[in-house]
């Protein structure tokens, strides 16, 4: 009689753990395909002479069409964002040339170029004087405006210094000084800078103006548009 080696039968017999690897990208996550192809097996097996429960079917019918539907509704969405990129691409293309309106009080001066600001005030000011400040903190020309009403109003350097000559290109500064109720106060100064050309951020990126002297903004920061360049 031959012997039996129980030790090798048992392994035969004995169910061996499977080893199942979950994909690195999805970090073991259903994905969408997942869910219709497991969703799709349950209808497969369902016994058709003991049909489901109705509420059950009608869930099962639900989560098809709203899985269906907010594919369809991010497929629209990406599309529309595309979309507006373009148009927002189209839009600041026009602006190429023309001046913008920054929220800031620092320019860069070119020979033989004017200045465009703009004073910023929620309450009437009187006695309003510009001065035009250069990269020393020096006043290099002073601009009397008067009274300035709620919301200001704009004004242009001509880019001459307090003797008449022309300023030398480099970096200045507007500063704005007042009296509001009586009291000595600094105004909200503004600038208008050209832009020379526009950058797009990319898929979902805003657009950015690249604007004369350096520095960029985007799209939606812009204040106001001069008519003029």
């Amino acid at each position: 009689m031959e012997s039996v080696n129980s030790a090798s039968t048992l392994d035969t017999l004995r169910w061996k753990k499977e080893d199942y690897k979950v994909a690195d990208n999805n970090q073991g996550m259903l994905t969408q395909a997942d869910f219709f192809a497991l969703l799709t097996k349950e209808l497969a097996n369902q016994d058709p002479t003991k049909p489901v429960d109705n509420n059950e079917m009608i869930s099962q019918m639900t989560a098809f069409s709203t899985t269906d539907g907010v594919q369809k509704l991010n497929d629209q969405f990406t599309s529309f964002a595309s979309s507006m990129t373009s148009s927002q691409a189209l839009q600041a293309s026009s602006l190429v040339g023309r001046s913008v309106l920054v929220d800031e009080n620092v320019f860069g001066l070119y020979e033989g170029e004017q200045v465009k600001g703009k004073i910023a005030t929620e309450t009437a000011a009187s006695n309003v004087n510009i001065y035009v400040e250069n990269a020393a903190g020096e006043i290099v020309q002073s601009i009397p405006i008067g009274n300035v009403g709620v919301g200001g109003g704009n004004f242009t350097w001509d880019g001459n210094m307090s003797d008449g000559s022309k300023a030398p290109p480099g970096a200045y500064r507007f500063r704005i000084a007042g009296l509001v109720d009586g009291q000595p106060s600094e105004l909200h100064a503004m600038t208008f800078r050209k832009v020379d050309s526009v950058t797009l951020a990319g898929n979902g990126g805003s657009v950015v103006l690249n604007l004369n002297g350096g520095g960029s903004l985007p799209l939606n920061e812009v204040v106001e548009v001069s008519d003029g360049s």
